[in-house]
């Protein structure tokens, strides 16, 4: 029976002690640990390019400035030049969703089913939306929409002041913090964490640096084809399938129902529902036989059918968001396992001798 001693309670107090903070800083400041969790994702896909300039001769404070302002720049060219090209696509496509056009597509949609399937009832589809669409519409729900409005421009200006100033610091003191960290260690662990830590930031920085290339490319080839099929709002369309695209297994899903649906309501019939079909098929194409392949070749570590059930998890728990963190998370986990076993077969940690009483 392991015998109770004074520094395994004080050990045990000091972990209950950090959950409880843990939790509490989660559960009072999620906005600003999400800031912080923002910050350090910039930081991660930087670093490479900041330690390149480093290596270059360039000093390492002028060259996280430098990087960050081009970012910031690309940044505000897109929000003048790209976002409102976007808003008005996206207005104009509000005007188009007005009681009659919605009923009409839902009608011709109703019908095609109708046709396919004999046993679906009449006005199961358009009963259903008249319910909906008087409740999407209730005036009662109008002030608690603007609510939320006005809380998301706070949280973007809020997250336009925080994330630059803390990924500047990330990766500027970025050694400094890990060591300041590290030293909490206890020697008996500090190999193996060490180790933990560096393959950690490894594999996400490689992650999320891959996701983001692939969703660019995915956004851009999406807004070209959905162009020359001659869909108006293209480039929203486009946008939003390379953001969809970053989940995956059902990112690709999400794009197609988008132009599907967007499509009928620009021309209100189903005539431009096969090209954009066949759009979104062709960069799926691409993603799958050239991107998946050559960007992700370093970055994914699991099963095809974990990643399934994993990401299904994440949906469960967190819907969208928990999918898009579900495969960070779970790398953390696998490696975490995979060197805490590492070092018991090698270093003898969590063991109750030390290596030379191994003899």
């Amino acid at each position: 029976m392991t015998n109770i001693t004074l520094e395994r309670v004080v050990k045990s107090v000091l972990v209950l002690t950090g959950i409880t903070v843990l939790w509490f800083l989660l559960y009072y400041f999620g906005t600003l640990v999400g800031y912080a969790i923002v910050a350090m994702i910039f930081s991660y896909m930087l670093d490479p390019v900041v330690n390149r300039m480093q290596a270059a001769g360039m000093n390492r404070t002028f060259s996280i400035t430098l990087v960050l302002s081009a970012l910031i720049l690309i940044l505000v060219w897109i929000s003048t030049n790209i976002i409102p090209i976007v808003a008005n696509q996206m207005v104009e496509l509000a005007g188009q969703l007005n009681i009659q056009n919605i009923q009409s597509i839902t009608q011709q949609i109703e019908e095609r089913l109708t046709q396919e399937f004999t046993f679906l009832p009449n006005g199961f589809l358009s009963d259903n939306l008249a319910q909906a669409l008087q409740d999407l519409l209730d005036v009662g729900e109008l002030p608690a929409a603007l609510s939320n409005i006005i809380g998301i421009f706070t949280n973007i200006f809020s997250a336009a002041l925080i994330i630059p100033f803390a990924t500047f610091f990330f990766l500027k003191d970025g050694t400094k913090l890990r060591r300041d960290i590290l030293q909490l260690v206890p020697n008996k662990y500090f190999e193996t964490t060490l180790s933990l830590v560096d393959k950690i930031e490894t594999r996400l920085g490689i992650y999320f640096r891959s996701v983001i290339l692939q969703s660019i490319i995915v956004a851009f080839t999406s807004w070209v084809g959905l162009t020359i099929v001659g869909l108006d709002n293209a480039l929203s369309v486009g946008i939003a399938v390379g953001l969809a695209n970053t989940i995956p297994y059902f990112g690709p899903i999400i794009g197609y129902i988008l132009s599907i649906i967007v499509s009928i309501i620009e021309v209100g019939n189903f005539s431009l529902v096969l090209p954009c079909i066949i759009a979104i098929l062709m960069v799926q194409m691409l993603d799958n036989v050239v991107l998946q392949p050559f960007i992700f070749s370093r970055s994914a570590d699991m099963h095809p059918v974990a990643i399934l059930f994993i990401i299904m998890i994440g949906a469960e728990m967190a819907g969208i968001l928990g999918m898009l963190v579900a495969i960070p998370i779970a790398t953390m986990v696998k490696i975490t396992i995979n060197q805490v076993r590492w070092s018991l077969n090698n270093y003898y940690v969590f063991r109750g001798g030390s290596v030379s009483d191994s003899g």
